[in-house]
């Protein structure tokens, strides 16, 4: 009995166990639509290809569900170990990119404009130096520049100079330096000075520098030379010698001053002085040697008795021969041609001239009375400084032969038509 009652114990505790072991396995009714509905959603992504036309609506909800879920992979595709470490050299590059940029290669290149040519805005004039004032200064403390070779004419320009500056006063200020001895020294507006002291007045307006000798020599000649309307030869002369042994001795300093530009560094001294008078070399040189005559034959020159080529050629004559000359021309109211000039040269370094043998050159080929006598002053008024005596010639017979075929056409009498006049 007791053993019974053991295995009914036992047999009510497995039927006990076994309803809860089996209801897992064993889904109801209800459920088992919806498991099956689960697992086709889950293998309806994996399928592949066209799906059947009962499936048709089946498939078109999670076809649309599915779209984003591929959306999120590719999002998150680059976020993989293995091509990121790819992608990195890609991203160094781009930040490259900007700085080198390659244009096409059928595309034209483009140059940017260089700013330092053509600046947007035009550069301001250069400013004088900040001390420097116009200072009105007693005419009794200016002093002529020393050796000054220009000279203070009372001719017809001074006299428009004076009514001008009784009437306006000068409005240029004239440029002057310290004197050691006391006063100043004038650089530039001599001519002004006399003006104003013409006019009644007691002082004028200046600017003081303190200049060097050489700054002062080059800053004379420039502004006397591009101010003045008529210069003498006599007077250029002297001012370009005196340029260039100012040229000359900046070379030989140390210390320039700032005042030899650098582009004239190397460069030949007759060379710069040409260049800053709009001349030739050649031309340079000659006037140069017009110094060397004695100041007679200076005289005759700047009077327009001597012409300006046969005086570069007597320059080269002794002085003591030179003097012969100017009295033989004093004598017989007549100057040497070019011809005339060299021979007298050519004699001289021979050692075979002397007054006897200038007078006799002197009286030769003189049959020539009637003569028309043109001045450097007179032609300076329509031709440039670097125009040379036979550019002049040739373009004086230009413009006569001009002038002479259109006489012709105007003395030519009107053909007359009686036909016409009928």
């Amino acid at each position: 009995m007791a053993e019974k009652k053991a295995a009914e114990k036992a047999a009510t505790q497995q039927e006990a166990k076994t309803p809860d072991k089996v209801a897992p396995t064993s889904p109801s009714k209800e459920d088992g639509p919806k498991q099956e509905k689960s697992k086709e959603q889950e293998q309806a992504p994996k399928r592949r290809g066209r799906p059947p036309k009962a499936d048709k609506d089946k498939a078109a909800a999670p076809a649309q569900k599915e779209a984003p879920g591929k959306k999120d992979k590719a999002v998150q595709k680059p976020a993989q170990p293995g091509k990121t470490e790819k992608a990195a050299p890609s991203a160094k590059k781009a930040e490259k990119a900007p700085k080198a940029p390659k244009p096409a290669k059928g595309a034209p290149e483009v140059k940017a404009p260089v700013q330092a040519e053509t600046p947007a805005v035009p550069a301001g004039a250069p400013r004088p130096a900040k001390d420097e004032q116009i200072v009105y200064i007693k005419l009794s403390e200016l002093h002529a520049f020393k050796n000054h070779p220009f000279q203070v004419r009372n001719d017809e320009e001074m006299k428009a100079m004076v009514s001008s500056v009784r009437d306006k006063g000068v409005t240029q200020p004239a440029i002057v330096r310290p004197r050691e001895d006391g006063g100043y020294e004038i650089v530039s507006g001599h001519r002004r000075q006399k003006a104003s002291e013409l006019a009644g007045f007691t002082d004028m307006p200046c600017i003081v520098r303190n200049l060097t000798d050489e700054q002062a020599i080059t800053q004379m000649v420039e502004d006397n030379t591009n101010q003045r309307e008529n210069i003498l030869p006599s007077e250029r002369a002297k001012a370009l010698k005196m340029q260039l042994e100012a040229i000359k001795h900046q070379g030989t300093r140390e210390d320039t001053s700032g005042q030899l530009d650098p582009k004239d560094a190397g460069r030949r001294s007759n060379e710069i002085v040409a260049e800053r008078n709009k001349m030739t070399v050649k031309q340079v040189q000659r006037y140069i040697k017009l110094n060397d005559l004695v100041p007679d034959l200076q005289k005759m020159m700047d009077a327009g008795q001597i012409k300006f080529t046969p005086a570069v050629e007597l320059a080269y004559i002794k002085p003591k021969n030179q003097r012969y000359i100017a009295v033989a021309i004093e004598s017989q109211q007549s100057a040497p041609s070019l011809s005339q000039a060299q021979r007298m040269r050519e004699l001289d370094q021979k050692g075979v001239l002397n007054g006897d043998v200038i007078d006799g050159i002197m009286m030769e080929d003189k049959k020539e009375v009637d003569k028309v006598i043109l001045t450097g002053a007179e032609l300076s008024k329509y031709f440039g400084k670097e125009t040379t005596p036979r550019e002049m010639k040739d373009q004086i017979i230009k413009l006569l032969d001009d002038w002479k075929g259109q006489q012709k056409e105007v003395a030519k009498p009107e053909k007359k038509f009686p036909e016409a006049e009928k």
